[in-house]
């Protein structure tokens, strides 16, 4: 890897040199050979020659990374779980799924920078003595998981997958596994149930998957964009990562950016960056110039933010304190020719299709919750349904066993708590005060 340039916190974004997404706009970034010619590989080769397992699980703690597939959970304390018992086989699981509207980035891993994902997984495998690792694709990515096979076929020739990788003695074996495009498998034990051969449902925890995961054994699972990260702190050091970012929110992010702004598209910045530089600056403005309604900032199943919330830095405790998640960061920005309850009613009958039917809350609760809307935005509500909605929202949040519930309950929450009064006039006048000439403007 080439040197990696030094910033110092609060560093402003316009400095920043990208390190996830150095490779963008590289051609045959794909292949072993180009990210070889851009360092590739030496962090493993660092890692298997001068640190210990126990080391590494320290290293990637004191660097502060967060997993970036939503929960924002401390990576290295998660790895930290896994059980020293030499006799239990352990397993990596990569959770390629990227199934929540609005999320697109760790799309571009797999298809145009696939050897960043595997360095990263060979790097974790290596710490937390696992032999065998999975990358749990989602099944509409067919070109996703060709380019993987060929990298993983590339990367086993040249000896840095399989046995004695690099003379090192250690071992193991990266294989993917295509999912059956379901929402609910984005979750890691309803991953899991899946990898494993069953449907995919979610099971209660505790146990954790790092204590009973995989086959019953000992698993980590980390999202894409999580163990891309990986190697640059394993070539570049704990210090250089909490350079980038903010003092809990450390290191880059790649942002997806959709919906109404000038230039859509993936980028990475430092955590922190403002939602209004995203937006404004980076993303070109808004579409058209047209005033803007309303931002999801992380994906569909976190809480709508309005215009007023423009200023909020875009780190997992300044999202939070707004009043949403960051999530995947995956933004959908949206203009004033939106229909908010629409949009709401959008979502709830994505939630609703992807229920896997365990939980009676979420199954009964995402099912009404579509069709609520749907009258409301029909023009037919009822004075009493804000009040059922969210009274329905209140029974849906923490009361069962994954957060798919929870991700159809906050934003209906959020779109009534910001855009009532938009709820309130279909309801009393009839109709969506937003006429389709407007939504042309």
């Amino acid at each position: 890897m080439v040197d990696a340039p030094s910033y110092g916190v609060g560093t402003d974004w316009r400095r920043f040199e990208p390190v996830l997404l150095r490779l963008m706009d590289v051609e045959g970034s794909e292949t072993l050979s180009v990210y070889r010619d851009h360092g590739g590989y030496t962090a493993l080769e660092k890692a298997l020659a001068e640190s210990a397992p126990d080391e590494l699980i320290e290293l990637v703690k004191d660097s502060g990374l967060r997993g970036r597939g939503g929960a924002g959970f401390p990576a290295g304390l998660k790895w930290s779980f896994i059980p020293k018992d030499p006799s239990l086989p352990k397993y990596l699981a990569c959770n390629a799924d990227e199934s929540e509207p609005g999320s697109f980035k760790d799309r571009y891993f797999i298809e145009r920078d696939p050897h960043q994902l595997l360095e990263g997984m060979l790097i974790t495998s290596y710490a937390i003595a696992a032999e065998l690792a999975y990358i749990y694709i989602r099944g509409e990515f067919v070109h996703g998981t060709r380019v993987l096979e060929r990298a993983i076929d590339e990367a086993r020739q040249a000896g840095l997958i399989g046995k004695n990788i690099l003379g090192s003695g250690f071992n193991c074996e990266v294989y993917v596994h295509r999912g059956a495009g379901a929402y609910i498998c984005g979750e890691e034990t309803g991953m899991l149930s899946s990898l494993e051969g069953m449907r995919g449902e979610p099971k209660l925890k505790p146990p954790f998957p790092a204590v009973k995961g995989l086959y019953g054994m000992p698993t980590v699972i980390n999202n894409v964009e999580t163990l891309a990260c990986v190697p640059h702190i394993v070539q570049y050091g704990a210090e250089w990562f909490k350079s980038i970012g903010t003092e809990k929110s450390t290191g880059p992010k790649v942002f997806c950016l959709a919906g109404h702004v000038e230039r859509p598209g993936l980028y990475e910045y430092p955590l922190g960056i403002s939602l209004r530089d995203l937006i404004e600056e980076v993303g070109g403005g808004m579409l058209g110039g047209r005033p803007l309604k309303g931002v999801i900032p992380g994906g569909s199943s976190t809480a709508v933010l309005p215009p007023d919330k423009l200023d909020t830095p875009l780190d997992f405790e300044s999202v939070a304190e707004a009043g949403s998640m960051l999530g995947t960061a995956s933004l959908i920005v949206m203009d004033k020719t939106v229909c908010m309850v629409k949009a709401a009613a959008n979502l709830a009958h994505f939630y609703s299709h992807e229920s896997c039917g365990q939980c009676s809350q979420c199954r009964e609760g995402t099912t009404w919750m579509a069709k609520i809307l749907d009258r409301i935005e029909a023009g037919r509500g009822r004075k009493e349904d804000l009040d059922t909605l969210l009274d329905m929202c209140h029974s849906m949040k923490g009361t069962t066993i994954c957060f798919l519930s929870d991700s159809a309950a906050i934003p209906t929450e959020a779109f009534i708590a910001h855009y009532g009064e938009e709820f309130e006039q279909h309801i009393n006048e009839g109709r969506c005060p937003i006429t389709p000439v407007e939504r042309l403007r």
